[in-house]
């Protein structure tokens, strides 16, 4: 099924445009890929979460954690059952744990502090398939996570919704994971991408 989606698309587009050279070649079979895997992977989660009807905190965590997400990157697994696999316990799990636990204010205000540092130290973190060269890039990837981060601890402070309030600052937790270098060790991939191919050229 996969390769059927990704080589229909990718021969079709190339149809379109057939003077595309091999860096957009590969980024387009690389982008339809991408879709492929979130198109199972978002038809899988919330086929779970219709079933446990927690349909509506896991959209929200999912927006939640998105917008932490698009600035600082962080890890893409290499398997897609892989993917599958966390992305379920993290987009399941998470928003349930959300519901059922109040979080002190002191500890919130700690975890959005080591989420901050944690922001500024590691993002944007970029994978082997898709390093972020451009060091002014860098930079404003850098910034926007950290205003999120910002954001997303201060909302969790204000706001009186134990399930909204939890769902921010377990976005930015979540993310801090997926950004760490301890995350790509323990999935065996490469690190701070970019300064590899600075090296090689």
């Amino acid at each position: 099924m996969k390769r059927a989606f990704v080589n229909g698309g990718y021969n079709y587009i190339l149809s379109c445009y057939p003077d595309c050279d091999q860096l957009t070649k590969d980024k387009i079979r690389y982008g339809l890929e991408s879709i492929y895997l979130l198109i199972t992977k978002l038809v899988f989660i919330f086929a779970l979460a219709f079933i446990l009807k927690i349909q509506l905190e896991v959209l929200i965590f999912l927006a939640l954690y998105n917008v932490i997400r698009m600035p600082s990157f962080g890890l893409h697994a290499t398997k897609s059952w892989m993917c599958l696999v966390s992305s379920s316990l993290i987009f399941i799990l998470v928003p349930i744990l959300c519901m059922k636990v109040v979080i002190p204010i002191n500890i919130k205000i700690i975890l959005g502090l080591i989420g901050l540092a944690l922001m500024i130290k590691n993002a944007p973190a970029d994978t082997y398939k898709r390093p972020i060269i451009n060091k002014k890039r860098r930079l404003t990837y850098k910034t926007i996570s950290s205003i999120v981060a910002i954001i997303l601890t201060s909302a969790s402070i204000i706001i009186n919704n134990n399930f909204w309030a939890n769902g921010c600052i377990m976005a930015l937790v979540v993310q801090c994971f997926m950004i760490s270098p301890l995350i790509y060790r323990i999935f065996k991939l490469p690190y701070n991408n970019y300064l590899k191919y600075q090296k090689d050229i």
